[in-house]
């Protein structure tokens, strides 16, 4: 099988492409990514010269190209999006751009080409917040940031092809990603880095924002299952079952990482900082989906790979 992987040489996509040459020795991956600031050749070194794994640098808002490399591919995996929440906050028209017109580009570029699997990787965040209980895949979209209110109208989209056109479309909604080669803006690598350098950790509000946390390789999984058991048209949660507080979460990389908790900086909260997150994931659980690695374990994993590859996130944070 030949995928077509869509930024593929950032956090998510890269781990995933990694994965996936590792598991299966047949298949062939097409890395299709516009190297933004968040994506980052260095986190393939390893696997570049293999002849199962071929660059494309390019944008997805660009049809022809888009059309032109994804042709012989049997799969697309669609990770290409900007992130960022305070980035959206700040700057929201690039998040439309790329999250909502580049999934109309890919989406039209695969429909013509007859791709037999689409998988649009998307976030927890288009359900908004939830004080009590879990999200289900059945729960309304409500997102309140401009880049998950971007996500939601990208999900949409996909929705829309599936029933317009009878697209082979799957959707997945993850909790929030931890691991190696995640980009230093994010809250786990910021605060290992920062810690590294003995800088202070810029913790939002009151600390008591609950997020579900997910390990990268463990989120690979869930798509490797979605791409072969996924049925069209569906969507599919993929969480970590980690659910902790922000302030419990910094706490506990200081502890780890064995540095003073006098490095907490308290900051004034996000606009619009949703509350908690949480998603049921019984249904892709179904397909045969778990969590492989423990927060304890996987946490360790993270700041040991951050700290024996300061020449990668620092090149980064410059």
């Amino acid at each position: 099988m030949k995928l077509f992987v869509t930024g593929g040489a950032g956090f998510i996509g890269s781990n995933f492409i990694r994965y996936i040459l590792k598991k299966y020795p047949k298949y062939s991956v097409i890395n299709y990514d516009k190297l933004t600031y968040a994506g980052n050749p260095d986190n393939l070194r390893d696997i570049e010269k293999s002849p199962r794994y071929k660059f494309i640098k390019g944008d997805i808002c660009d049809f022809n190209l888009v059309n032109k490399s994804i042709k012989g591919a049997d799969a697309v995996i669609h990770f290409a999006a900007e992130t960022h929440v305070d980035r959206s906050i700040s700057s929201g028209g690039e998040f439309i751009k790329t999250n909502v017109n580049g999934t109309y580009s890919l989406l039209e570029a695969s429909r013509k080409n007859n791709i037999k699997k689409f998988v649009h990787v998307s976030t927890d965040e288009v359900y908004g917040s939830i004080l009590k209980g879990s999200f289900t895949e059945k729960s309304p979209l409500e997102p309140n940031s401009p880049y998950s209110a971007s996500k939601a109208s990208s999900d949409m989209l996909v929705r829309s092809y599936f029933v317009t056109y009878g697209f082979p479309a799957v959707i997945t909604r993850c909790s929030n990603n931890y691991g190696p080669y995640q980009f230093p803006e994010k809250v786990i690598p910021l605060f290992v880095t920062n810690a590294l350098q003995n800088k202070q950790l810029p913790l939002y509000g009151d600390g008591k924002n609950v997020r579900d946390w997910l390990y990268v390789d463990d989120h690979c999984f869930g798509i490797d299952i979605a791409l072969h058991k996924g049925k069209s048209g569906e969507v599919y949660n993929i969480g970590g079952g980690v659910e902790m507080t922000n302030i419990e979460l910094t706490k506990t990389i200081l502890k780890i990482m064995g540095k003073p908790e006098t490095l907490i900086k308290r900051v004034a909260d996000r606009l619009g900082h949703d509350r908690r997150y949480s998603i049921n994931c019984s249904k892709i659980r179904k397909l045969g989906y778990k969590p492989k690695f423990t927060f304890a374990k996987a946490i360790k994993n993270t700041i040991k790979w951050y700290v024996e590859n300061e020449k990668i996130w620092r090149k980064l944070t410059k």
